[in-house]
This record gives C-alpha cells, structure tokens and sequence, in this order.
C-alpha cells in the first residue's frame, strides 16, 4: 500500500507518521511519501519519520520529494494538509478582520474566506494530477476550510472525504470522563465542518445507551472549561457545541479577547521554528511533547482509521466524515457538505440517519451553508461582488459597511494568491 501525504513538511507531519507506525496492523503501509515544495523543511521532517518508523520497527519505505506528480503515482490515497501562504497569511488572516470588530480567524469568517479563496484553485489542480496519474486514489482532505475545500473537490468529481479532529477529540475527552475505551464511545455528532454539536454520547454503537445527560450532569464543569463557554449556557443547550460555536455564542467577547494578545498564527509559527530545530537531531526519533501544543489532536487516529476503511483493511465502521448532505439534513441541499457519522467502506462515507435537528442550530447551518454556497462561487470564478455577497451572507459579519471593508481588506491582503485580483 502506498500513501501519499500533500504538504508532507508539516510540522504536523510526525504525529500522522507516528500513528502509521504505531496502527501499522490497522493500515499496513508500504511506501509513504512525502510531497512538499519547501526542501529544507521536508528533508528535516522526512528523517525524523524515517527515524520514527525505525524506533517503531515499521517495515515500509518513506520517500521525500517535491515532484507532485513522481509522489502521487500510484498512490492509493492521497493526504492533503496544505497551508497556502503558510503562517504568514494565516497571521494576515487572524488580525486584519479584528479592524471592523469581526472574528479573525483561519477557518471561519473573513479570514476563513481568504483561506478558501488562496487554497480550492490549487487543491484543485493538485486533485487533478491526482486523477491523471491514479484516477481510483481516494482524497482525503485535512485542508482547512475542509467544508469548502471538500465540496469542491466533490463537485470536481474526485473521490473525496473530509476529515477534521473535532469529533476525534471530544471521542476522547468523553471516553476519559466516563472511564471507558474511545472505541466504546459513539457520537451523535451533526453540523458542518468547525460548526457543530454533539447532541448524543452514546455507548457501544449507533443504538447503544445515550448517556450525555449523566455525562453533562457529573462533568459539566470539565466540558465548559474546555469549550471556554458558560456552564449555564451548556445545561440549557443541553448538548455539546464544538469549540468553534465561541465564536458565535460569545462574538464580541471572543474579538476582545483576540485584541489583547498574541495572534495564534504567532505562537504557531515560533512553535514551528522551534520544532523544525528538534526534528533537526539526529538523535530525536518520536514526535516530541510538543508537538501536542501545536494543534492536530488525534489526527493521526483518524487518518488511519479513515484510510484504512476507505482501502478495505479495516478501520472502525462508523466514523464522522465530511461528505455530501443527500437528504440526510432535509434542512440543507443534497449538495451541500455535511459532517455528521457515516458507514464508511471502499465505495466511500455513507451518512447514518440523523434525528430532527433543534431550529436552534438548523438555522445557523443553513445560514453557514448559504455562505459557503457562495464562498465556493468566488474562490472558483473570483471578482469583487461575489467575495463581498460572501461576506455579506457570513453570520459573523453581515452588515453591508463591514462586508464592503473586508472584501478590500481580503483583496488587498491576498492579492498575489488571487489570479482574478
């Protein structure tokens, strides 16, 4: 089996290529290469994975290289965790919307529109080679918006699944309140990718017991501090939005909050110079502790686990996954992404049945929906009006004065990564 990861040198890059040596009964890889224009960086991270891989007694081959086309070829699934314009836009991202009194932020908001408008043209292109040189390779999409980025590879037709940690995490955090193994634990997870909620926990599978009510009950504190929300407001919500719903449930107190400090794309990219010097010792062979502070929990658990349903080797069989709504949320369009748990196997995510979902977050999906609808539309065709109808229709923004000033803001910000600009 060959696996191929786009954006190999990543910082991120040691915790997946740890998770493939340690769950290599799971997924057994062959050849995994690592693709990256950055040569430096990928020559640093490619020998801690060799290094990794040795430490671990994992038999396969890891090859580095720049050539997209040479790393792709035969792969039966490719990896994508891009960043394009690096932490650098990601910076311009999280600070720039803070001047309107807006959310700046990397995946939602204005900055999250820049981020899909610098990042579908070249998933695209990357999806396409793909499919020139091995058409049957599944696409596993890490990128981030990974909603936006996964509906337009869908469109494209590519055989495409969205991945993201949320779910993953809040598996594990539940599993260690309950004091049971993350395999017993199943969520009733719904939402969109980075706005969802956990509306069940239940054990041992899609039917088993619901025990969010005892879970909120006895650990609602832990729950909220996490989520850096109220406990009041997650007793009267009664289930568990993702961290991401900050943004919308406490806006104004979140924009100050972000005024006051350090941007996270700072903190990231002194982390990640900090990371590439230890990947640098030759004497180093695991991913370092910090490595956890950097973001990505359990994404190589999921990986795997996805990879390895979608190739036939196993994986769990229910997984949460963006994919094509299909009537599942009859709310929202059958084309638009969802993500939600989904029976997963070599013919791709089949999304499990869902109950009614609240008006409460029905609404705001929809809302998010119809942002992205338009957020696709301007990162594939490009101009000024459809980046301003975009922001206008985001439920962060709204207001025509603000969409007016950030679409300038975007523009000029993003100009050497926009063909249409």
């Amino acid at each position: 089996m060959k696996l191929t990861v786009v954006g190999g040198g990543s910082t991120y890059t040691p915790e997946l290529v740890d998770g493939f040596a340690r769950l290599r009964d799971t997924l057994p890889v062959e050849e995994l290469v690592l693709v990256d224009p950055a040569a430096e960086r990928l020559e640093l991270v490619g020998g801690l994975a060799r290094r990794i891989f040795a430490k671990q007694g994992h038999p396969g081959r890891i090859v580095t290289t720049s050539d997209l086309d040479a790393g792709v070829e035969g792969a039966d699934a490719v990896l994508l965790q891009l960043r394009v314009g690096g932490q650098a836009a990601r910076e311009q991202d999280e600070t720039w919307p803070l001047e309107c009194g807006c959310i700046g932020q990397e995946t939602t908001g204005a900055g999250g529109l820049a981020k899909a408008l610098r990042t579908v043209p070249v998933v695209l292109d990357i999806a396409e080679r793909v499919r020139r040189t091995n058409p049957d390779a599944w696409i596993i999409d890490f990128t981030n918006p990974v909603g936006i980025v996964t509906r337009a590879l869908l469109q494209a037709g590519h055989r495409t699944v969205g991945l993201c940690n949320v779910a993953i995490g809040f598996q594990r955090k539940f599993a260690a309140l309950l004091g049971v193994a993350p395999a017993d634990v199943h969520l009733d997870h719904v939402g969109l990718n980075h706005l969802t909620w956990e509306t069940g926990v239940r054990l041992g599978g899609p039917e088993g017991e619901n025990v969010l009510p005892k879970l909120l009950a006895e650990h609602g504190d832990a729950v909220a501090d996490d989520l850096r929300l109220p406990r009041t407001l997650v007793d009267r919500l009664g289930v568990v939005p993702s961290y991401y719903l900050r943004y919308y449930y406490a806006h104004d107190e979140v924009v100050r909050d972000l005024r006051t400090k350090p941007s996270r794309a700072a903190e990231v990219a002194a982390m990640e110079k900090q990371l590439l010097e230890m990947y640098g010792d030759p004497a180093l062979d695991e991913k370092p502790e910090l490595l956890a502070r950097r973001g990505g929990a359990y994404y190589s658990e999921a990986a795997v686990d996805l990879a390895a349903a979608l190739l036939g080797g196993g994986g769990s069989p229910y997984q949460v996954v963006n994919t094509y709504n299909k009537g599942t949320l009859p709310f929202l369009p059958d084309d638009a992404v969802i993500e939600v748990q989904a029976a997963i196997g070599s013919h791709g995510p089949a999304p499990l049945p869902v109950p009614a979902v609240d008006p409460l977050y029905a609404g705001l999906m929809a809302n998010v929906t119809a942002y992205e609808d338009l957020a696709l539309e301007a990162a594939l065709r490009g101009g000024r009006d459809r980046v301003f109808r975009a922001l206008l229709a985001h439920p962060l923004i709204g207001q025509y004065a603000y969409a007016d000033t950030l679409t300038d803001q975007l523009i000029a910000h993003n100009r050497e990564h926009l063909a249409w600009a």
